[in-house]
């Protein structure tokens, strides 16, 4: 039995997602266990064989992307191997995943069932804008959308310089409030409280935005973390379309 995360969202029936942990694979340490990156040193066996198994648990083959830590957004149903950083799709049982070790997953879908999406929002990412171009990409009103933000580094870990919050208090001055003084010149950010502001100043609704404050640093049991270990392997998000099976 693999340990998945289950998003905890209003997300109508036809919706499936989860998040998996670093639980129930065979790769070996650094990469212990459920490694699903194939670029960071793993075995390529192991990692096919974890992939293989969280395949199984999943209506099709995910559309794996090589993540730049960009704004491009791809159709699931034609994006494996694609240099992007979000994937979108209204196609039953396409399966959009985005791959994780501190940076934050967001999953999409509309209230109604028809279109999942998944973005991969580093603060290079949330910050040029991949949130909002996932938006688009789901041609969909913003306020009939809900989103979930799954675990990523969280503000007592995530440590940044001046140059990363002076580029977020120059797209908008209100994000001042989601970094706090660290030590010397450093800030500790908010990826949680950053993201969910852009969101909503995209036109989600309140209350729309769900998840936020897993922070993958702080639980080595359960979560890889890149800026804990370096090396490491990756964690998944995954969303899908499938009116007829069961949640």
């Amino acid at each position: 039995m693999i340990p998945l995360i289950r998003p905890d969202w209003p997300a109508p029936p036809a919706v499936h997602a989860f998040f998996s942990t670093r639980k129930g694979g065979v790769s070996h340490a650094p990469y212990d266990q459920l490694n699903l990156g194939t670029h960071v040193g793993d075995r390529a066996d192991d990692v096919m064989r974890n992939r293989s198994l969280v395949r199984a648990l999943l209506p099709a083959e995910p559309a794996w992307l090589e993540q730049v830590h960009g704004i491009q957004v791809v159709r699931a149903d034609a994006a494996d191997g694609r240099c992007a950083d979000a994937s979108v799709s209204v196609a039953e049982g396409a399966v959009c995943v985005v791959m994780v070790a501190d940076c934050l997953p967001v999953l999409f879908c509309d209230r109604r069932g028809r279109v999942v999406a998944a973005a991969h929002a580093g603060w290079r990412g949330l910050l040029g804008g991949v949130l909002e171009s996932t938006l688009a990409a789901m041609q969909v009103p913003p306020g009939e959308v809900l989103a979930w933000l799954g675990p990523a580094i969280g503000p007592v870990q995530f440590e940044v310089g001046p140059e990363v919050r002076d580029a977020f208090v120059a797209h908008d001055a209100r994000d001042a409030m989601h970094f706090r003084t660290g030590l010397g010149d450093r800030w500790l950010a908010d990826i949680f409280a950053l993201a969910r502001a852009r969101l909503l100043r995209a036109g989600l609704a309140a209350g729309a935005v769900s998840g936020g404050g897993v922070c993958t640093v702080s639980d080595p049991e359960r979560f890889y973390s890149y800026r804990r270990d370096g090396v490491c392997g990756r964690m998944g998000a995954f969303i899908w379309l499938d009116p007829g099976a069961p949640g």
